[in-house]
């Protein structure tokens, strides 16, 4: 039976799931364990190395660290650092204020100030709190201040361009493990992708591998993909209505041989169950956790 940690578990792991679950190899795991004490594992009453959920998010934030750039030992230091006792009375994280220092940063072309803020993000949250309490609010509030000229095309652009390439290092190695296969790509015309490339790093998240096809791709092309990769769930985002309608035959023929789901604004689209492809119409985190319910449910019945 496919094995997930989709759900939430207390389960102690032997060092081979924690590999497939975190797409790191037993190798390297028992060096960042020798050279750095990042897992902490239990015994057995046989003596076997069992590993907990904590070990698990410790390896991810590692992977997380390395795919910024830093150097190992900065990595684990920066996953295993422990909460100080002080915290239990520190006030808690208000995402809001750091949207608001995210968005001044931004807003000021201050690429080093905004990658100050992620990385504290990122020291302090977890990928779902980060994708759905701070990165997704920004982009939407960015858009409607796009709309009403209170942002420039410029900041909209600089901006875009700051969190995708923050996304994208995180998305380094999303396509390895053995879990199921999201396949992901833009609807043909279509140029927005921060939306999908999040909705990709939360089902990472959840034990998914990652195939990522890009922007303004061809539903043909996405159909040979598919063909080739054989996945669980193909993704496809579009921010316009006019997409779908351009695309719908071919959208149509990719559903009638594959599970597809669209995301974006083009997820309120009429047109979708009738060509009996899923809309998306939430946010990442919470799309990502249906998904993946959907996936486990046909893999168990």
């Amino acid at each position: 039976m496919y094995k997930t940690d989709l759900m939430e578990t207390n389960e102690l792991l032997r060092i081979g799931e924690l590999s497939k679950r975190s797409g790191v190899s037993p190798e390297l795991l028992r060096a960042w364990e020798r050279r750095y004490g990042l897992l902490r594992p239990q015994r057995s009453p046989g003596g076997l190395r069992l590993y907990t959920p904590e070990d698990l998010e410790r390896v991810r934030a590692m992977q997380r660290h390395l795919a910024d750039g830093l150097a190992a030992a900065e990595a684990a230091a920066l996953a295993s650092r422990a909460r100080p006792e002080t915290d239990a009375e520190a006030p808690p994280l208000a995402p809001a204020a750091l949207r608001d220092e995210l968005r001044e940063a931004l807003d000021g072309f201050d690429e080093p100030a905004a990658q100050a803020v992620i990385d504290r993000l990122l020291a302090t949250l977890t990928l779902d709190r980060l994708l759905s309490d701070v990165v997704m609010p920004y982009l939407e509030e960015l858009g409607e201040r796009w709309e009403r000229e209170e942002a420039s095309i410029a900041q909209e652009h600089f901006a875009s361009a700051v969190i995708r390439g923050r996304l994208l290092g995180l998305a380094r190695g999303w396509g390895r493990g053995v879990g199921p296969l999201a396949l992901l790509a833009c609807l043909p015309g279509e140029h927005h992708d921060l939306g999908l490339i999040a909705l990709g790093l939360a089902l990472r998240a959840r034990g998914w591998r990652i195939a990522y096809v890009g922007q303004d791709t061809p539903v043909e092309t996405v159909a040979e993909a598919a063909g080739d990769l054989d996945p669980s769930l193909v993704v496809l985002s579009g921010v316009s209505e006019k997409l779908v309608r351009s695309a719908l035959p071919e959208l149509r023929a990719l559903a009638a041989h594959s599970r597809v789901a669209l995301g974006g604004a083009a997820a309120a689209s009429r047109q979708l169950e009738a060509a009996g492809i899923i809309a998306l119409p939430g946010d990442p985190v919470s799309e990502a956790d249906r998904m993946t319910a959907v996936v486990r449910d046909a893999r168990q019945a």
